[in-house]
């Protein structure tokens, strides 16, 4: 027992012995040449002849199924194809209703969402730009496409002026949609792996999801108590509880002082962990979200100047943060002042054929060229002694804002009304429109004969194809509407002929599977009783 090695076991006794080696005789048997060649002969053979019962067995069913199909009555396939009917016109009801609500089809992204992970598809789906994380460079702003869903650079604030239609109107002034993709972007901007350290952040990443506003109020107060220097209840607030601009920018000034001390407090411990350098980058996110939204809030409040200082010393702190648009309020505000030499020099840096366009940067630029000849430009004039080489410039200036986003016109000219600006946007889209020309008609009225010479630009070239972007019908539109027509077409055939209806079933079936008359005659020739029957 002391040699067995403290296993508690002997050494294997004679019988034991016999049996590992007739195991060790089999095996190398088995390794043979003749071995493999025997067991591949034999793997073969199995596979032949499933290879040819299978089939033997499908044709049989498949003729069982035929020959059962083929003894149905007219009321069976009448009823068939009343039914079939009546639930493809089902669903293309409720495909055309969620086109029409939603803008896609339900079939198709029930398809993308959850099936093609099934089937071993990647879906991928690019991260909102405005979800912007410091730290990327211009490049990824370079090949970023301009048709997709942007952050609204002057979106509205939530409480202070979004809250009021709906006090007044009763309606909601943001669709699910766009409050789903705010969500997304205050997630992405305000919370990072490291909130589960802190008992406030947690109780934030937590109100980020809500999506009832009251609980979302609710929890910023519970992050405050838990942390007075809580910078994202704040803004928090600022956005969704202040009802007025003055309110707003005093929860953002709060925001603003704690923003900045945690800010400093990152930069100095962002090189000790890649945890660190995420929580760097959120409190990056925050300050400039929070200062960003100071500078609107003097603007909105008149104090222009101020506003335009602000911004000028944003982008000058974060040169990178160029994927968050700031440009924009800094044209529209230097627009308000009337400072076009600085609206120039902005558009110098930005309108770059290397860069992302938009609706702002292209219809500023039109707006400038048109400014130096709007006043004496007349149609008439013009037609006679033909355009003059700054009135080319201009029109030239026009068609290349019409023809990036051509819906802006319509609302320009105002003959669109306007609504509330979305938070997001599709770039050269109706949205982009409707959010530029919110902000800047005010600007196109100032400088007199820019609309009109807008409006003779557009009709006389683009009034016929301004369609862009045309939403075309999905194909399961078309599809279940085919389908219910053909399958209703059936029916009324069914009802109205029934006799011959089957006959042409029986006959399809007949073609589909040949064997059928032949299983069935040969049944009837090998059993007696049967052909009795």
């Amino acid at each position: 027992m002391a040699e067995s090695g403290g296993s508690g076991r002997g050494p294997p006794g004679p019988g034991a012995c016999a049996a590992l080696r007739r195991w060790e005789q089999l095996r190398r048997a088995a390794a043979a040449p003749w071995a493999r060649g025997l067991l591949a002969a034999a793997a073969g053979l199995g596979l032949f002849y499933a290879a040819l019962r299978v089939p033997l067995r499908l044709r049989d069913s498949l003729a069982a199924v035929a020959v059962f199909l083929s003894t149905l009555t007219p009321k069976f396939y009448f009823a068939l194809t009343v039914t079939s009917s009546f639930i493809s016109g089902l669903i293309f009801v409720f495909e055309w209703w969620h086109f029409r609500k939603y803008g896609t089809s339900f079939i198709e992204q029930v398809s993308v969402s959850h099936l093609r992970p099934l089937i071993g598809g990647a879906e991928n789906s690019p991260a909102a730009p405005a979800a912007f994380l410091a730290g990327e460079n211009e490049t990824s702003r370079q090949n970023m496409p301009e048709c997709k869903v942007w952050r609204n650079p002057l979106h509205l604030f939530r409480g202070a002026e979004y809250s009021r239609y709906m006090w007044v109107t009763g309606k909601e002034p943001l669709t699910y949609y766009d409050m789903n993709l705010s969500a997304q972007d205050h997630q992405n901007f305000f919370t990072c792996d490291t909130d589960a350290l802190r008992p406030s952040d947690t109780v934030m990443q937590k109100a980020w999801r809500e999506r009832n506003p009251q609980a979302r109020i609710k929890a910023a107060y519970q992050a405050l108590e838990l942390n007075n220097d809580c910078a994202t209840a704040y803004v928090l607030l600022a956005e969704e509880e202040a009802t007025t601009i003055v309110d707003a920018e005093r929860y953002f000034k709060q925001a603003l002082k704690a923003g900045e001390m945690i800010y400093r407090r990152s930069q100095n411990c962002h090189s000790q962990s890649p945890q660190h350098e995420a929580q760097l980058r959120r409190d990056t996110n925050v300050l400039v979200y929070v200062k960003r939204r100071l500078a609107m809030c003097a603007r909105k409040l008149g104090r222009i100047r101020e506003a335009v200082k602000m911004m000028r010393d944003l982008m000058k702190e974060f040169p990178l943060l160029s994927m968050l648009n700031i440009h924009e309020n800094l044209l529209e505000a230097l627009l308000e002042l009337q400072a076009y030499a600085d609206v120039q020099a902005v558009l110098a840096k930005y309108d770059d054929i290397s860069l992302p366009k938009s609706a702002a940067i292209c219809y500023t630029a039109a707006l400038l060229k048109a400014r130096a000849v709007s006043e004496r430009f007349s149609p008439e004039t013009a037609s006679k002694r033909g355009l003059s080489t700054a009135e080319i410039n201009a029109v030239e200036a026009i068609h290349r804002a019409v023809e990036f986003n051509p819906h802006v016109p319509k609302y320009l000219l105002e003959m669109k009304s306007l609504v509330l600006p979305p938070e997001h946007i599709l770039k050269r889209g109706d949205s982009e429109a409707v959010a530029y020309a919110f902000f800047h008609l005010q600007h196109w009225k100032r400088i007199e004969g820019a609309l009109n010479l807008l409006h003779c630009t557009w009709e006389g070239t683009f009034h016929e194809v301004s369609v862009y972007p045309q939403k075309e019908l999905p194909f399961f539109i078309h599809f279940t509407a085919g389908l219910c027509s053909f399958s209703a077409m059936l029916a009324l055939l069914t009802h109205q002929f029934p006799e011959l209806m089957v006959i042409f079933a029986k006959a399809c079936f007949g073609t589909l599977h040949p064997s059928a008359s032949l299983w069935k005659t040969s049944r009837s020739s090998c059993c007696p009783v049967s052909s009795i029957c």
